[in-house]
């Protein structure tokens, strides 16, 4: 019977712990060994209900004049919808601390009109 006993003490000291490291939050560990840089000079997005497709490449057309330009896509990254919110989210917070430190940025639509 003192064995039942010290194990529902154990249950309860680990359901504390547990509900403790829940409160104070899960320490992340970023294991960078498998990863990968690329430079992209382009982006395109996609969606359905389930998933938002980002495809990333270089253009290496330099010359404006051309009638048509090949995009080498280099990355797919596909996200939940979810994910894709977190991401625009944390997009949006580095893009507004650069343009407190650096100015704001200025990007000009196909018709030359710059998005206000």
């Amino acid at each position: 019977m003192a064995t039942k006993g010290a194990d529902a003490a154990d249950t309860r000291t680990d359901t504390r712990t547990d509900a403790r490291a829940a409160l104070e939050g899960t320490r992340i560990k970023w294991d960078d060994s498998s990863m990968k840089s690329s430079y992209a000079n382009v982006c395109n997005v996609t969606s359905t209900r389930e998933e938002v497709v980002l495809l990333f490449g270089m253009n290496q057309a330099w010359n404006r004049g051309q009638k048509e330009v090949t995009i080498h896509l280099t990355d797919r990254i596909v996200v939940s919808p979810y994910a894709a919110k977190r991401l625009s989210m944390l997009l949006q917070g580095v893009v507004t601390e650069y343009e407190k430190r650096f100015g704001t940025l200025n990007i000009e639509l196909a018709g030359g009109d710059a998005k206000k």
